[in-house]
Order: C-alpha cells, then structure tokens, then sequence
C-alpha cells in the first residue's frame, strides 16, 4: 500500500469524515480509498484521437529478434 500526505480544504475535510461516517468507514483513508474507486472511473475517459492511436499500433506487425542482443542495439542505434 501506498503512503500520502494529503492537504484537503476544511469543506473537503468534512465532507470525507461524513463520507466516513455514513458508510461505517474505519479511517478517512478508507473513506478516500472509497470515492476514488466508485467515482474515479466515471471521470477517466479515452480521448477518440487515443483509441485510434492505438488500435493502429495494435495492427502493426511486430518486429522479431534472433537475440535479445540483437533487439538491445537497435534500441541503443535508435535513442
């Protein structure tokens, strides 16, 4: 698990202990883990122009290696 130190406004701060009291939560924590996994979905949308871009990428064909030393110097020529 990760740690954070967060800063929430006074407003924000009860809003977590009310979210934190009305769903028997242990800890604000809890309460912050629960409105990132119930909301933060709703809000992380793929832009079209994305999608696009990688469903060209997934129809490209794959480039293969006799040897993984082969694969390491064309990615050292290439950066």
């Amino acid at each position: 698990m990760t740690s954070a130190i967060v800063n929430l406004t006074e407003e924000n701060n009860r809003i977590l202990n009310i979210i934190k009291a009305h769903f028997d939560l242990k800890s604000k924590s809890d309460a912050l883990n629960f409105v990132l996994e119930r909301y933060g979905q709703e809000e992380l949308q793929i832009r079209p122009e994305y999608i696009k871009k990688l469903q060209r990428i997934k129809k490209q064909r794959g480039k293969t290696y006799n040897s993984a030393e082969e694969m390491f110097k064309e990615f050292e020529r290439d950066v």
